[in-house]
């Protein structure tokens, strides 16, 4: 096969594959807005969309990141053939569709990354993995960076809750107070995230192109992204993002915590400072994992409501599996590959009906804006009262009759 006619083909998968990102991810913003009744279902979509848009053209530290940080370049550049790129992006690739048809909020970088790396390995060998960038850049900020998130979620409610209670000046009980302000505050730090997302996973794949056009000649090696693949990137993800991912909408809206609006403006700040920070400094982070981390620590934060850890459980077991399920398809991919133009045509066609037949599976269960997550009437707090305040308020009442 012509390196053109595989640069293409990689090109196209790449795109394909940030279309897959824009789904999976849309949740992470919007997901605790469309909770709360916040912003309608597909107004907060297209939203997303347009800010996803916009956030992809604000930076490139991440791209440099995938393109030059994690496979090693050698003195005659990069150690890497579209053929591997190929490879790795299939793994990637098929564990988002498969976590989509599940639900699980799980990372769409680590799928990448995972995709790559096994891909890297087989059809190279390890010595092409640049360990050290990859512990500092992506594995020590998945551990970290969803437990940080969290923690910052959870004080900012417990913050929140405390700043807008009222009490009984009588009897010093805790009374109902509307927060609806909260409710439009969403709108904002919602917004933020999405922006933010756009600025650290659009790149991935911006990073993914740009590697590809390096290791068939066509760019510099450490060269950034050219003009063309930025606009791509950007336009593939909030394509992707329009298009919703309903189902993750549906774990991270209703299936971690129930949701109220001064948790989801917690959550939404605390994840965006934590990706907006990421993106400056380089770091591929998951912005799944710290939505995720951040939704969590906000429900914590809250007196009256549970975070349901079977659901929690489920996605961490989906992130310890994210690596090596997305290697392992990668590799395999890899090793097929490289028996020539066949092996592509297989891989290829296998990959397309792997995906095909998830889509039509999903149709059977259906997800979308109109059952994704069930918005109830919300703004109220939850109303504390002392048992001993309200056998006394009985007793007053019987007495007065």
């Amino acid at each position: 096969m012509e390196i053109t006619v595989m640069v293409a083909l990689v090109i196209s998968l790449a795109l394909f594959f940030d279309f897959t990102n824009g789904f999976h991810d849309t949740a992470n913003a919007m997901a605790t807005p469309i909770a709360t009744g916040a912003i309608k279902p597909k107004t907060a979509v297209a939203l997303a969309a347009v800010l996803n848009l916009v956030g992809a053209f604000l930076s490139t530290e991440v791209a440099k990141t995938v393109s030059g940080g994690i496979i090693k370049e050698g003195t005659d550049g990069v150690q890497i053939t579209p053929d591997i790129i190929f490879a790795g992006l299939m793994g990637a690739i098929l564990w988002n569709m498969i976590t989509w048809l599940k639900g699980l909020p799980s990372s769409s970088s680590h799928a990448l990354f995972g995709g790559l790396i096994g891909a890297a390995i087989a059809g190279i060998g390890i010595h092409s993995i640049n360990f050290e960038s990859l512990m500092q850049k992506v594995i020590l900020p998945a551990v970290f960076a969803p437990i940080i998130a969290g923690g910052v979620a959870y004080l900012c409610t417990r913050l929140a809750y405390a700043l807008t209670s009222r009490h009984d000046p009588e009897t010093g009980d805790k009374l109902t107070q509307k927060r609806g302000g909260f409710r439009t505050g969403q709108i904002f730090t919602s917004s933020l995230v999405a922006l933010a997302h756009g600025t650290n996973d659009a790149q991935k794949t911006m990073g993914i192109i740009t590697l590809v056009l390096i290791s068939a000649g066509t760019q510099p090696a450490g060269s950034d992204p050219q003009w063309w693949v930025i606009t791509a990137c950007a336009l593939a993800i909030a394509i992707g993002t329009y298009a919703g991912g309903w189902r993750i909408i549906r774990t991270m809206g209703s299936g971690l915590t129930e949701v109220k609006p001064a948790q989801g403006f917690a959550a939404e700040a605390s994840t965006a400072s934590a990706i907006l920070a990421s993106s400056h400094l380089g770091f591929a982070l998951s912005t799944t994992q710290v939505a995720s981390g951040s939704v969590i620590g906000s429900g914590m934060g809250r007196r009256g409501t549970t975070v349901r850890w079977g659901t929690a459980g489920r996605i961490a077991i989906g992130w310890l599996f994210t690596l090596p399920a997305a290697g392992i398809v990668g590799a395999l991919t890899a090793m097929l590959v490289q028996t020539g133009v066949i092996g592509v045509v297989i891989a290829a066609v296998a990959g397309t009906a792997a995906v095909a037949y998830m889509f039509v599976h999903s149709r059977k269960s259906h997800v979308g804006h109109h059952n994704a997550v069930q918005i109830e009437e919300v703004g109220q707090a939850v109303q504390f009262r002392k048992k001993k305040s309200l056998a006394k308020a009985i007793k007053n009442g019987s007495a007065k009759r």
